[in-house]
């Protein structure tokens, strides 16, 4: 779906920036043995449940528009790697019949555009300022500014992703480190996952270049997270949330854009993270083991499961002139499995035919002053008035909000 809203503008700007400095993270370490197999499930709500797929977008836009919040969306990855080949690898992933996908999901290679990471986004062009940490105002030293043309030639700034914290924990499968690789959802089966649906129960999966893999999964999609934002006396924004039960830790960051060029591209734009060191996108965009989280609490990247509450700082606040989307997100629990199974005693060898991994997170986002806007739209709609004056243009990523309550055009 693609959408002329000058917020979205901005926000795909945003995410070509944002995949550019994520293209260089640290790179995951390969699992042993020779077959991986791992299930990522994640919960969007907020405006996320409205850009995302897999019943987002769309019907939750129109949903918001019709008087009530964007609802909340299940997303589910699914990949698989082998030491093997086949003349036309494929996959089937029996599902539980409470997952609302069928009998089963069918994996496949990556086509030749996915292989080769191509973006719907132009590169973005001007400055990157970087701001971090929770707080009424910025540290000193900061922002960090960024020279998009340097970014894009390589030039990459010493201390950007997680300095200091290493996760071979959180082992990753990809093509760069299988020799057959397939994944789901792709070009020929992508059902969307059902907002009820749950991962509960038996899973098999069957391929012509791997052994089987099946287990029981007792864990499910987390809940939605609900949070809220709130202006400080200082300028800033206080991100305030609802704890979920299952989370392991917190990790929040916010994009937003000083200045438009010819056709609305941000010529200048603002990138907030909570963490308390110079830690961006990345593996923290991902999904993080339990035991990875723990060491990111312990280096102060993640903020700890206790914690309900962050202040975007003034500055960040100030430099965001067209508008600022914030994001929030709870790592969730880990399930692993593996055939034969680990060993109790970890000193005899342990050589599985496959293993399997299923990661959990979920995720909100929402724009600062956005609160209240669905009422107003509600209010909107059911005044039955027929002549009002005339709206002005909605702007920057508020005027996604301001749009849905009808308050601008």
């Amino acid at each position: 779906m693609r959408l002329s809203v000058p917020g979205l503008i901005l926000l795909g700007s945003m995410g070509a920036a944002a995949a550019l400095l994520s293209a260089t993270a640290l790179s995951q370490s390969a699992a042993p043995g020779p077959v991986r197999y791992a299930m990522d499930a994640a919960t969007m709500s907020g405006m996320g449940a409205m850009m995302g797929g897999s019943g987002g977008g769309l019907g939750a836009m129109m949903g918001m528009m019709s008087g009530g919040p964007p609802k909340a969306v299940r997303m589910l990855e699914l990949h698989h790697g082998a030491g093997t080949t086949a003349p036309k690898p494929e996959a089937l992933h029996a599902m539980p019949k409470g997952a609302g996908l069928g009998a089963s999901v069918k994996l496949l290679p990556l086509t030749r555009g996915e292989a080769s990471g191509e973006a719907g986004f132009e590169r973005p062009s001007g400055r990157l300022l970087l701001f971090w940490g929770c707080g009424e105002r910025a540290p000193k030293g900061q922002p960090v500014v960024i020279d998009f043309a340097k970014l894009a030639a390589g030039q990459i700034p010493p201390g950007l992703f997680m300095d200091g914290v290493d996760l071979p924990e959180d082992w990753k499968v990809s093509l760069a480190n299988s020799r057959t690789y397939t994944t789901w959802p792709n070009d020929s089966d992508s059902k969307s996952v059902p907002a009820n649906a749950s991962l509960l129960g038996a899973h098999k999966i069957t391929a012509n270049y791997s052994k089987e893999i099946a287990f029981t999964l007792a864990e499910d999609f987390m809940p939605a997270l609900q949070a809220s934002t709130s202006d400080t006396a200082a300028g800033g924004s206080k991100l305030a949330w609802t704890g979920l039960d299952k989370a392991t830790g917190y990790y929040a960051w916010a994009m937003g854009a000083k200045d438009a060029g010819r056709g609305g591209t941000p010529v200048e734009m603002v990138w907030w993270a909570s963490s308390k060191n110079q830690a961006f996108g990345g593996p923290l965009w991902d999904w993080i083991s339990p035991s990875g989280v723990r060491k990111l609490i312990t280096a102060g990247t993640v903020m700890p499961p206790e914690q309900r509450d962050c202040i975007v700082p003034a500055e960040v606040i100030k430099a965001s002139g067209e508008g600022l989307m914030v994001s929030l997100q709870a790592y969730g629990p880990q399930a692993d499995f593996a055939y034969p199974p680990r060993p109790a005693d970890t000193k005899k060898p342990w050589n599985p035919e496959w293993i399997a991994r299923v990661r959990f997170r979920s995720s909100t986002m929402l724009i600062p002053g956005m609160e209240g806007m669905e009422g107003m739209s509600r209010s909107n709609a059911q005044s039955g008035e027929q002549a009002k004056p005339a709206k002005p243009k909605c702007k920057g990523l508020k005027g996604l909000a301001e749009r849905a309550a009808g308050l601008c055009e």
